[in-house]
């Protein structure tokens, strides 16, 4: 069997085909700000450059609200071509009528599901997917783990106030963690990606802002291991170190003493695990 996986974010489309479990390939398309639906479906098509010709089954992870009924995004701000259209209808006027079947999947669960593939990680995981946005998958050996819709909680915009650096998030929750560390944020803060890259310690507000989401995310979940992952996050990778002592220093007692934290290693982990999980969902 081989799948597609179609991971629409909020600057890039990235797609990766697989064929028994192999990767076949892997492309992205150019970057964009704030695209219509038009230009989306452009993007899909320059990331797939003409290489998708006939599917068994794809895998289309996307975040913001999801109306399964409709098969809708209702709400993504960054991405507002996305919202209120058919999303099957989206991809077959981008790709043509070769994919048989597609499935909706969890953009931070998919992200997760790479990763515990490829590092054959056991037990509870939480991935935070840092990026445009700010998305987070909960994963028990390997099972989603859903409270609200298909989302185990919206990571994003919880209150993770650094004093002294208050924040409004595009949600317009105060002290949001995506109000910290959404990519429009961090440029505003930064000047660019490349400044904050360059420039971010723990000591910065928006990677205090994520240790305090981390050290939450120990109180309600429990998890043995905490992935950091995304565009943003798979390049943080340097301050891992740090990070984990932070989150542990004064850690509460119910969080597991043998946790572990990582960034991920490829910007097509969402497009890879949701390719994966087309084939089994």
């Amino acid at each position: 069997m081989n799948s597609l996986g179609i991971d629409i974010g909020g600057t890039s489309v990235k797609l990766a085909q697989i064929e028994d479990g192999h990767t076949v390939w892997t492309g992205q398309s150019p970057f964009y700000a704030r695209p219509t639906t038009s230009q989306l479906i452009d993007a899909i098509r320059a990331g797939a450059k003409g290489r998708v010709t006939s599917v068994d089954v794809a895998g289309l992870c996307v975040p913001g609200l999801y109306d399964r009924a409709r098969r809708m995004i209702t709400l993504w701000v960054t991405v507002p071509g996305l919202m209120d259209i058919v999303l099957d209808d989206l991809v077959a006027r981008a790709l043509g009528p070769g994919i048989k079947e597609l499935k909706i999947i969890n953009d931070a669960v998919a992200t997760a599901t790479d990763v515990i593939r490829a590092r054959r990680l056991a037990g509870r995981v939480v991935s935070i997917a840092l990026g445009t946005g700010v998305g987070m998958g909960v994963l028990d050996d390997g099972v989603p783990l859903f409270i609200e819709g298909a989302s185990p909680g919206h990571i994003g915009q919880v209150d993770c106030s650094i004093e002294g650096e208050p924040v409004i998030g595009p949600d317009g929750g105060a002290g949001s963690l995506e109000g910290y560390l959404g990519v429009p944020a961090l440029i505003k803060r930064y000047g660019s990606m490349d400044e904050f890259f360059a420039r971010v310690t723990v000591e910065d507000a928006p990677i205090r802002a994520l240790i305090r989401a981390i050290r939450i995310c120990h109180a309600i979940y429990r998890p043995q291991h905490v992935l950091i992952v995304g565009g943003v996050g798979t390049r943080l990778s340097t301050l891992i170190s740090a990070m984990k002592r932070a989150v542990d220093t004064n850690l509460t007692s119910v969080a597991r003493k043998d946790w572990t934290l990582s960034a991920g290693d490829s910007d097509f982990h969402a497009a890879l695990g949701a390719a994966y999980l087309a084939t089994r969902t």
